[in-house]
């Protein structure tokens, strides 16, 4: 059957995704509402095993099991999938008496799943099906039964799996979620688990990361300004420091200050960097967080900030606000 994209009117296709929606939200609203002492067990019972969790299932099943797996892997929770077909040949023996099993099968009658329940039990894992039938073969072999009923698939013909397949995913993101509650897991635990996203930027990277600790544009408050703006020009980060004896930051000479200062038309021969210079420059500590640093550039409307060393305050290194873009800390 051929169809068109005139077989339809805009206002149907609207109207259609809002079914689809409408029926999904619904069926997660029941699952909310029946949510009771089993959805307890199955936390505890992750929260307690001294091994992993895996996920089992197959077909959109399987999906969703690969899906939660990683959910609960970034989330604090040792977690991996295997496939029901490949437990059978040979996969299985990668699952402990420590492991926690989690099979999904909306009938609870998968065969793939059943075949491996009995050697599953016979290790003494632990084993929780989310499924969409209390009386199911499934849920009655299990230690406990997360049952997921649903009024209809959203799928206009009542067949594809689609409610069935969002609420079971979203029980199993609850189940995650409340594991995280009750692990304390952190902002920066995700972080650690998630390194190259923007958050990991965000909470991983420090100052000390990020800063320029070589070759730094600095000089000595007496020095003369035209060798000073030398200095200046070589070091290309639109800023020299001047510190003392001590390499303590005392102060600090930018592009912008040579270029104000250009528009007096002052003898620049007669003067020292201590003439001009500003005193008491923004610092920032190596392990500051780079955002932190990022904030304190826009703060001040600078862009760059001297790193001085905790304890004594010499200076370490320079941080320029494109250094941090280049970060990608935003």
């Amino acid at each position: 059957m051929t169809v068109t994209c005139q077989s339809i009117s805009d206002l149907s296709i609207l109207q259609e995704g809002r079914n689809v929606l409408s029926i999904e939200r619904d069926a997660i609203d029941v699952i909310d509402q029946t949510l009771g002492q089993p959805f307890i067990d199955a936390v505890r019972l992750i929260l307690n095993t001294k091994g992993n969790v895996i996920f089992s299932g197959v077909g959109k099943s399987g999906h969703i099991g690969r899906k939660l797996a990683a959910t609960f892997s970034s989330t604090g929770t040792t977690a991996f999938f295997v496939h029901s077909d490949e437990a059978a040949h040979g996969d299985l023996g990668m699952v402990k008496k420590e492991d926690v099993f989690v099979a999904i099968s909306f009938s609870g009658e998968s065969d793939e799943l059943l075949t491996i329940l009995p050697a599953l039990k016979a290790m003494g894992v632990k084993i929780i099906c989310m499924t969409g039938r209390a009386d199911s073969s499934l849920a009655k072999v299990s230690d406990v039964s997360l049952v997921t009923p649903i009024t209809r698939e959203a799928c206009p013909l009542n067949l594809a799996p689609t409610s069935s397949t969002t609420v079971t995913m979203a029980l199993g993101d609850a189940i995650a979620g409340a594991c995280m509650v009750a692990k304390h897991f952190s902002r920066e635990d995700f972080a650690r688990s998630h390194p190259a996203g923007a958050l990991g930027r965000r909470l991983l990277l420090k100052v000390q990361d990020v800063m320029r600790s070589k070759s730094l544009p600095i000089v000595q408050p007496q020095t003369p300004l035209l060798d000073a703006i030398e200095v200046l020009s070589k070091g290309r980060l639109g800023v020299v420091f001047a510190v003392d004896a001590y390499q303590k930051p005392e102060g600090v000479f930018t592009e912008g200050d040579l270029c104000r200062l250009l528009r007096k038309s002052v003898d620049l021969a007669a003067l020292r960097l201590v003439d001009v210079m500003k005193s008491n420059p923004r610092l920032v500590s190596p392990k500051a967080p780079a955002h932190a640093a990022l904030h304190l550039i826009q703060e001040s409307q600078i862009n760059q900030l001297a790193v001085v060393d905790d304890e004594t305050q010499q200076l370490r290194g320079i941080v320029h606000v494109q250094d941090l873009i280049a970060k990608k800390i935003y």
